[in-house]
Formats: C-alpha cells, structure tokens, sequence
C-alpha cells in the first residue's frame, strides 16, 4: 500500500481456493456479511490490483512469473519453506530476473510456528507492559508489531532500489515480525539492560517522567493527558494552573523527584484540573508549550479536519473502500 500511495502499479495475488486474503472475513458484527470485503480487509488494500490465483495450477503460475518478469519489486508471506516448494523463493526469481527486488516477511524468521500480532506483542514483552497496574495485561488495539514489521521492510526495500539505481543489482530484504518488535522495544529494553529494570504495566504512565501520561478529567469528565517532559515545562504547567508555588515545592523540582513522588503530584494537579473546561485549558496550554492532549474517540479524531486529508476512498469489487493514507511524510524542494 505504501508504494500504491506513491504511484506504483501493486498486483495483490490472493489464494483463489481459499477465498482470498483471511482478512476479508474479519468483519465486525455490524458489518454485512455477504460484503466482498471487511473494513480490516480495506485499511492496507487500498490502490492494489487483487489477482485470484492458484499457485499450484500451471496456467495461473505462468500468469504470475511473466507479470514477476516485468516487476521491480516481489513481497513473499509464505509459511516457512512453502516458497521455495512452489519455486517462489529469492533464488528462484534471481535466477529469472537478475535485477529483481525481493522483500520477504516472517513471524519468527525461519521457525514454522504461526504468528499472529498478539502472539508477538506477547513473546516481545509488550503485553507485560500494557494495561492498568492491578489488572490483566492489555494488548496495542491495532497490530502494531505487524505495522512495525511493514515500516521495516519498506524502509529495507527503499535502500535496495536506491543501490539498484546505483549499480544495477537487485537484492532480498528479509525482516520478522519478532526482530522488528524487539528493535521497537527502545528504552524499555534499555531500562533492563542498563538498570534492570522489568516493565510492568503502568496504564499510560512513563516510567522515566512526570508528570507524563498521567490523565486527569475536566469539569465535564472530558480527559485530557499531559506530557511534561522538562523542568521548563512543569513550570509553565504549574503557572496556567495558577499554582507557581508546585514548581517549587522540594518534592517536585526536578524530573527525577517527580517521578518519585508522582502520585502525590496527580493528586495536586488533578484538583486543579478538574474545575477547568478541556478545550479552553488545552488551548493555553498550547500556547505556553506545555505537551498535553485531549483524549478523543475515533469519531472524533476522523472527524477533525486535520484528519480529513488523510482520507482515501477507491471503488473496489463494486464497493467503496475506505481508509487512511499510510505514508505521514511529504516531500517538497
């Protein structure tokens, strides 16, 4: 999808036996069920030519290799080994087409074992660290270690065309879902391995600052979520709050103390907080620099006109199919 939204012609080969790619089934329970497609199955199909093929049949493999003949790029999923049964596999196509670009994604790299998202939000750690202190352990609502896993291939095969460009040689990218969710591991990881720390479930809190995550709800129970993340900052917070003195209060006058005492600090600014209107607070605190948030539902948030640019909708199978754009960077001279 990605290359779809920067203009390239993306041919999507689904499994014609089985129905297509699973993810058209995964429907909602408000959603019809004799639809072509899932609203799961819209939000990275979008921009692609879906071809139904049986890759056993050798009329519909001659089909696929003559299209791989005049393609860039080739992007396998296939279960361990399955691509080198069905000569679908980097040395195959090499042989084939020297200069071709081949990006491969696994769950556990060579291992047979099937990998869904939570399964890897759980052998990563991250499952350990989501959720509420004192309750069961909360999994990321979207797969984000599969979106991760995306981002790094992308990334892999962007390096691969620019060095084709330079010397003409294609190249396999290869990237798991489990490398890619313990390279998003970052500080959580380095807390153990430089201090030893275990994460643990914290709710939105952050274990090396405050007050960062802490949620606090306005005068009409509408929350909203600060980010403080220096000194300067507490300061101006302390000051729209119209309580300067918490800023020097000895408990309080560096990150490291409030991280400390950050339950007694929530519970001072959480008075304060309660008796102010959220949008009216968030815009002063937008204007003095101070990180904070409104917590928003997705009505909300797709409903704003900042989101409304990110819109894409393509006519599909006779529907429409609706979903928001990948790719979050713009090029300009």
């Amino acid at each position: 999808m990605f290359f779809a939204e920067l203009g390239a012609k993306v041919i999507k080969v689904e499994n014609k036996n089985s129905g297509g790619d699973v993810t058209r089934s995964w429907k909602l329970a408000s959603e019809d069920e004799q639809h072509p497609f899932s609203a799961y199955y819209s939000s990275v199909n979008w921009g692609k030519e879906s071809w139904m093929l049986d890759l056993k049949d050798h009329e519909d493999k001659q089909k696929l290799l003559a299209e791989i003949q005049t393609a860039d790029i080739v992007i396998a999923n296939f279960k361990a080994g399955s691509a080198a049964k069905l000569g679908l596999d980097y040395p195959s196509l090499k042989a084939m087409k020297e200069d071709l670009i081949y990006g491969e994604i696994s769950g556990f790299g060579n291992s047979k074992r099937i990998a869904y998202d939570v399964v890897l939000q759980a052998e990563s750690g991250f499952l350990s660290m989501c959720g509420e202190p004192e309750g069961n352990p909360v999994k990321m609502p979207v797969a984000l270690i599969d979106l991760l896993a995306a981002h790094q291939l992308k990334e892999g095969m962007l390096l691969a065309l620019w060095q084709k460009e330079k010397t003409g040689q294609g190249a396999k990218v290869s990237v798991s879902l489990y490398d890619s969710a313990l390279a998003a591991l970052a500080n959580q990881a380095t807390n153990y391995l430089m201090a030893g720390q275990i994460a643990k479930p914290m709710g939105t809190l952050h274990p090396n600052i405050a007050p960062y995550g802490e949620c606090f709800p306005c005068k009409k129970d509408e929350l909203l979520v600060l980010a403080v993340g220096n000194d300067k900052q507490f300061k101006a917070l302390c000051a729209v709050l119209k309580m300067p003195e918490l800023a020097t209060e000895a408990r309080f006058l560096h990150n490291h103390l409030r991280v400390k005492n950050r339950k007694a600090l929530a519970e001072r600014l959480a008075e304060a907080i309660q008796t102010q209107e959220r949008e009216a607070l968030l815009t002063v605190l937008i204007e003095k620099d101070v990180p904070a948030g409104a917590v928003r539902n997705m009505q909300e948030v797709l409903e704003a006109k900042e989101a409304q640019s990110r819109l894409l909708q393509e006519e599909k199978e006779g529907s429409t199919l609706s979903t928001l754009s990948g790719n979050a960077f713009e090029i300009s001279d």
